[in-house]
């Protein structure tokens, strides 16, 4: 089934992320919760593609056995140190395992990536590439606080603006801790004529090891009333797990009832947290 058609539904939409191992000898150990999660029915689960795309040979393998397991998978591809065959080659592949939908992304750029080497800069040259091999749901990533490599926030719209010109049918944010954060980015984008749906990236932060890695990769604004949970809990593992679900929970149900109908909660292949979430909104889900 096609992601667009998913989240355009008259139901609010609720899905999850997984990430594949790095390497064979943990395959097990992230398809057995990877799994777990898709016995909970989610309405779509994507898989990430790695760093630089470091774990991308297990992507297209883990969201076979979600679309095995009667769930649709959104596999993840990044561009930023691929050729052109490379990427055909990929597509062809998701294809013929009967993967209908692809998150289409550029890539953390590391030390070890080589550009000399790429035939793409942008994720919006992935688009291009994927819309003319053809059969796919294309989503792209959106940043409400502005990408961190964008000059501000009008250059980061021009550029979803092109995606979307592209062939991106809809789009995933980062992480936000701060719905009004959201609420103003999408308006911003009606402002500029991008009306493509969006779906609504959440964080559950159940350990306080987790702040500073999220600050460090996605710039993420911290309400006070955030950081107060954190502070009063952080040293607690049990209950700061309960209350970074409590937290991420009360956003989700606020989005629903603010019109948002898609909600995609970065899970972290935590079967336990994806279920207490689900379950704190299931008669909203109905």
């Amino acid at each position: 089934m096609k992601i667009i058609d998913i989240i355009n539904g008259e139901k609010p939409s609720l899905s999850f992320e997984v990430f594949p191992p790095k390497t064979s000898d943990k395959f097990d150990s992230v398809e057995r919760p990877a799994l777990q999660i898709a016995d909970l029915k989610p309405s779509f689960m994507s898989v990430t593609y790695g760093a630089g795309g470091g774990t991308s040979k297990y992507t297209a393998e883990i969201a076979e056995h979600i679309l095995q397991h009667g769930v649709t998978p959104l596999a993840h591809l990044s561009c930023i140190s691929s050729t052109r065959e490379m990427v055909r080659k990929q597509l062809t592949e998701l294809k013929t395992k009967g993967i209908e939908n692809i998150l289409a992304l550029r890539g953390d750029i590391t030390p070890e990536t080589d550009l000399s080497r790429s035939d793409y800069r942008y994720a919006s040259d992935l688009t291009r590439e994927i819309a003319d091999f053809g059969g796919f749901c294309i989503g792209g990533a959106c940043y409400p606080e502005c990408h961190p490599d964008s000059a501000n926030s009008d250059s980061d719209i021009e550029s979803l603006k092109i995606k979307a010109e592209c062939g991106c049918e809809f789009f995933t944010t980062q992480m936000f801790f701060d719905n009004n954060i959201l609420y103003n980015f999408m308006y911003r984008l009606l402002r500029k004529g991008v009306d493509v749906p969006i779906v609504a990236g959440i964080m559950p932060v159940t350990n306080a090891g987790q702040i500073k890695r999220i600050c460090s990769i996605s710039k993420s604004a911290l309400p006070q009333r955030f950081l107060r949970i954190v502070d009063r809990y952080g040293d607690k593992p049990e209950v700061m797990k309960q209350a970074g679900i409590a937290y991420a929970t009360e956003q989700i149900i606020d989005l629903y009832a603010n019109g948002i109908n898609a909600v995609h909660v970065y899970s972290m292949n935590k079967p336990d947290v994806a279920a207490a979430i689900k379950n704190n909104i299931s008669e909203i889900l109905k």
